[in-house]
């Protein structure tokens, strides 16, 4: 450990195994080191034993729940966009060749008390049970929009400039009526609450693109999900960091940042042993004196016996539940997954839900979520602290990431990772095919 580094990589998530993989391919000399022994962080997928020591400290698992090594239970209940950033990432980097994904089977939001499939397009809009039967024209015509709009044409544009006018403005020329603007805001453009309607339309339009051509590309629902778990990503990546070079070191403790006498950081001690480097990167848990808490997150895992009711039987399926539907401010996300995936035996199937808490009792938010589960064999809960860095990173050479937020997707992680990579490097990063490399 005591050696120079360009750059030095503290904790395992997904965001900081990303551009641990990025900027070995750019040549940089990188040492990665977690308190943990084991790869993830946040982004984890633990065994049935992790699970009960982090959520039920000296309670052992049920037997009746299998073996240890048949279940791969995540942190956070993410999937990936089927075109998103992420997914383009793991093309370029060719990370795909060390893992395995498969489509989420259905996508679902919440109205007037139940559940219904989201339409993602104008001939599923006219089919779909949350609109009227004129309501469903209205729909189908704004579609028929967003798919159309050129910037370059006026006719496709029907009046209105992306950049000037807001989705209010959109939804209003359309005569949308508030609960379709729910599933098309939250189930579709996949925003976290209400403050979007106000702002310029085009971010809301690409979002909605987004989600048409993922779903375009294999059809049942817009997302994908690893075989064994979101805990795959991260290693992934490492991987693609040792092939170019880079150095990991699990369970290894963090002392301190080593600082020069004008503040900036140097490298990081561990025991007797310094590692010096131009650039330290890592997650806030490592620089609590450099970030401040944003609001708090409150998640649940649910082990179930049975496919989540009213989907249809599906094997995998997301529910989003629109803030107004339950009275929050913000949306409520449900992660549901089985054995299909290989993270749990055969005829378990496990349900995330997750949001951020806006009451002294956030455990009792995430009740509308639980009550669309039916029975729970076991459920493990806990509250977060979100966390971003006070500054950019630019003064002290502390590049520090944001806290895995409450998104249903990693479209969010990706953008920090850009900006992150963009500040330690100084441009912006360019997807390029690599070189192919021989397997280690």
């Amino acid at each position: 450990m005591d050696e120079e580094y360009d750059v030095i990589v503290l904790g395992t998530g997904l965001t900081e195994c990303i551009l641990s993989g990025l900027l070995s391919i750019d040549g940089k000399k990188v040492l990665h080191i977690d308190r943990n022994d084991y790869y993830g962080a946040d982004s984890a997928s633990l065994n049935l034993s992790q699970l009960f020591a982090m959520f039920r400290e000296g309670e052992k698992p049920p037997e009746s729940l299998g073996r240890d090594r048949d279940w791969c239970v995540d942190l956070v209940p993410k999937f990936l966009m089927a075109n998103g950033d992420l997914t383009n990432i793991l093309v370029y980097t060719d990370v795909t060749r060390y893992i395995e994904f498969k489509q989420i089977a259905g996508s679902y939001v919440y109205r007037d008390g139940r559940i219904a499939k989201v339409p993602s397009n104008e001939m599923e809009a006219l089919k779909s049970p949350l609109m009227s039967l004129f309501e469903k024209r209205r729909a189908k015509r704004f579609l028929q929009w967003v798919a159309n709009y050129r910037d370059d044409d006026p006719s496709t544009q029907k009046d209105i400039n992306l950049d000037r006018d807001s989705m209010e403005t959109v939804y209003t020329k359309f005569g949308l009526q508030s609960g379709t603007q729910d599933f098309i805001g939250h189930a579709m453009a996949l925003h976290l609450d209400d403050s979007y309607i106000k702002k310029p339309a085009r971010e809301t339009r690409d979002r909605i693109m987004l989600y048409a051509s993922s779903m375009a590309k294999f059809g049942k629902s817009p997302y994908i999900y690893p075989l064994y778990g979101l805990g795959e990503l991260p290693q992934g990546f490492a991987r693609l960091s040792a092939i170019y070079g880079g150095t990991y070191m699990l369970n290894q403790p963090i002392d301190e940042i080593v600082y020069d006498d004008n503040g900036v950081a140097i490298g990081v001690r561990s025991g007797e042993q310094v590692a010096k480097a131009k650039q330290i990167l890592g997650d806030p848990s490592y620089f609590r004196e450099k970030v401040r808490c944003i609001g708090r997150l409150v998640r649940a895992i649910c082990i179930l016996d049975h496919p989540i009711p009213n989907t249809d039987n599906l094997d995998s399926v997301q529910i989003i539940i629109p803030q107004k539907q339950v009275k929050r401010k913000h949306d409520i996300y449900i992660a549901g997954i089985s054995s299909v995936h290989n993270i749990c035996p055969k005829g378990y199937y496990l349900a995330i839900i997750s949001t951020i808490a806006e009451t002294a009792n956030p455990l009792a938010e995430i009740a509308p979520g639980l009550k669309l589960l039916g029975p729970v064999l076991e459920s493990f809960s806990r509250v977060q602290e979100l966390y971003e860095p006070m500054a950019d990173g630019t003064k002290d050479q502390c590049y520090i990431s944001k806290s895995v937020d409450a998104t249903s997707h990693f479209e969010t992680l990706t953008l920090d990772v850009r900006d992150l990579y963009k500040r330690m490097t100084g441009h912006d990063l360019v997807l390029k095919q690599r070189p192919k490399q021989e397997n280690m």
